[in-house]
């Protein structure tokens, strides 16, 4: 096999092909293309499309546990479920249909799954029992997830257009229109708005 087919050349293209092409574009066979090899030498690699998607899920798994996950530990657990989220955003943004590209990959590298040990550690060590950890983490995940697909779905804005909204509303239901004016605020607004509701109560620790 050519030398320059490393895992970490073959995602680092991936994420490049997908930035340019979206994910109905990122295809082993494009990849290969783009890598400058045939398709049946990249399939000795990755001998799917979602075992590729798995390996660029993973990286985006990394890359959020080494900023999210790993200490100093935040001062409360409210504090890190809330920067857990903004980051597990920042990352999925980072690429074009992010959200729904990485959501629902498996975790091909076990040393990811490792780093919770010291965060675990450390909350349950502060009285959050193991479950609510759990079970706060992956409610904030589902949220993230769906938020940051919508978000970059919402980009068009000639297909999601205030003033269209508010002219076929019409001036007689004002609690719709101004229903309307909150729902476009800025993504960043409302994303941290969303999570001054959520976070509170995944992080309240049972008496």
């Amino acid at each position: 096999m050519p030398d320059k087919l490393t895992r970490e050349t073959i995602v680092a293209t991936a994420f490049d092909l997908l930035d340019d092409e979206g994910i109905d574009g990122l295809t082993v066979r494009a990849l290969a293309a783009r890598l400058g090899v045939k398709a049946p030498a990249l399939y000795w690699h990755v001998p799917s499309k979602q075992a590729l998607l798995d390996e660029m899920g993973t990286e985006v798994s990394r890359r959020i546990a080494e900023r999210a996950l790993a200490g100093p530990f935040d001062a409360s657990f409210a504090a890190a479920l809330r920067r857990y989220a903004t980051v597990a955003r920042e990352e999925y943004l980072a690429h074009r249909d992010g959200a729904r590209t990485f959501s629902g990959t498996r975790l091909v590298d076990p040393s990811v799954l490792r780093r919770q040990e010291a965060a675990l550690a450390h909350w349950t060590g502060e009285g959050v029992p193991l479950r609510q950890i759990v079970d706060s983490f992956e409610a904030l995940a589902a949220f993230v997830v769906g938020f940051v697909i919508e978000e970059q779905e919402r980009a068009d804005a000639a297909r999601y257009s205030l003033a269209d909204r508010d002219r076929a509303v019409g001036d007689d239901h004002p609690l719709t229109v101004q229903a309307g004016h909150l729902t476009y605020r800025p993504a960043a607004e409302r994303f941290a708005a969303h999570l001054d509701v959520i976070v509170p109560a995944l992080a309240r620790v049972p008496d």
